[in-house]
């Protein structure tokens, strides 16, 4: 039985996924945690936690480094909250454009007897501009940004794309008729709108800048409805105060942007749909079943891209530092335990490694002293033995 320990409201949906091998919130030493918006990053972890999985693309709020070193894969769902951003993208994209915000703070704050003839003669400060034409730069075109691709050239804007790091299956979204900049600079300069869907890493803070919005063309609106840090709020109150950004609209909040008729900030609710909690608790309970019961790695954040089907009755996974003859150590140690290797995948993401290696004859008496032989190689995370349920 495995224990499942759930941070925050999990959607039921999820929930309702796992089998009846994984018992939930029913024990202080948990195998996985499931959670959401829960800060980590100064938790302290059981021994036996092997898996965090968060429901939802972000996953700042986990400590990778010190998670890695104990041995805990870390996942999150990316793609789950997808469909709910790219709508608030759009609908901040015509609220921009059409000045609507401030058309509806108008008209609650105006009343009386010549409300018409007012409203008639003073409702052309609120004129706006349509979107068909006008063209927008789509920074990062993953998950979310091609579907905001997709949906902005239905609205017949020109689209612009720029991702260093496009992925085929995000190539499949992204509209024919867009075009993809070879740089950042060229993907800003000739745009309308420019809307960022990058994640948040080291390459990425500050990735729009005073720089960067100084080469935009001006007059321009800039959305971030990606991560908090990935624009410089202080760059953008500079171009806004010069006249060179006529508008800045986000869904992370800071008290330098607050309070000022240029900026819209929404609360952080670009993935709060019903929709988007029950797609990421589905795909974060999944994770959880078939890391624990298979260790294929899909979607994680601190292990490489592992996918083998698991055919034979055993299976030892071994998460890994990313040096050497690690792989030389692990199988020879399997010999001299005379242990036949029936296959063996391999694969590393920067400086871990891990390795899967299906066996079909073991003896379980010895099962606890091959794991803490393997464990005792230097620079092995974590061993783990599975049984295969389907034989």
């Amino acid at each position: 039985m495995y224990q499942v320990k759930t941070y925050n409201a999990i959607a039921q949906a999820g929930l309702d996924r796992f089998t009846a091998d994984f018992a939930l919130n029913q024990s202080a030493q948990p195998d996985a945690y499931l959670i959401r918006s829960v800060n980590l990053r100064d938790a302290e972890f059981p021994a036996s936690l092997k898996v965090i999985v968060r429901c939802g693309a972000g996953y700042n709020n986990i400590p990778l480094h010190r998670a890695t070193e104990a041995g805990i894969a870390v996942f999150n769902t990316p793609g789950s909250n997808a469909n709910a951003v790219k709508e608030l993208v759009v609908g901040m994209l015509i609220i921009a454009s059409r000045n609507l915000y401030s058309a509806v703070t108008y008209a609650e704050h105006n009343s009386g007897a010549d409300i018409s003839t007012r409203t008639e003669k003073e409702k052309t400060q609120f004129n706006g501009t349509e979107l068909v034409g006008k063209t927008l730069a789509v920074i990062g075109v993953g998950h979310v940004g091609s579907k905001v691709a997709a949906a902005a050239s239905a609205l017949g804007m020109k689209v612009i794309g720029y991702d260093p790091y496009l992925s085929a299956d995000s190539a499949w979204q992204i509209p024919t008729t867009a075009i993809r900049a070879q740089s950042l600079a060229e993907a800003l300069k000739d745009a309308d709108y420019v809307t960022v869907h990058t994640p948040k890493n080291e390459e990425t803070i500050g990735l729009i800048g005073e720089k960067e919005l100084n080469e935009m063309k001006p007059g321009a609106v800039l959305l971030n409805f990606a991560r908090l840090g990935i624009v410089d709020n202080a760059a953008v109150i500079k171009a806004l105060d010069a006249g060179r950004l006529k508008r800045y609209l986000t869904d992370f909040g800071e008290d330098s942007i607050l309070d000022r008729p240029d900026i819209l900030v929404t609360p952080h609710i670009g993935g709060s749909t019903a929709q988007a909690e029950a797609n990421g608790a589905v795909q974060g309970a999944e994770t959880v079943m078939q890391f624990l019961e298979t260790g294929n790695v899909v979607n994680s954040v601190n292990l490489p891209h592992l996918d083998v089907p698991f055919t034979t009755h055993f299976r030892l996974t071994v998460m890994h530092q990313n040096i050497p003859n690690m792989v030389g150590q692990i199988t020879t140690l399997l010999a001299n335990e005379d242990i036949n290797i029936e296959g063996m995948s391999n694969a590393a993401l920067a400086k871990t490694a891990y390795t899967i290696i299906d066996i079909d004859a073991l003896n379980q008496a010895d099962a606890e002293e091959l794991i803490a032989k393997l464990d005792a190689i230097p620079a092995v995370y974590r061993t783990r033995l599975l049984n295969n349920p389907r034989l």
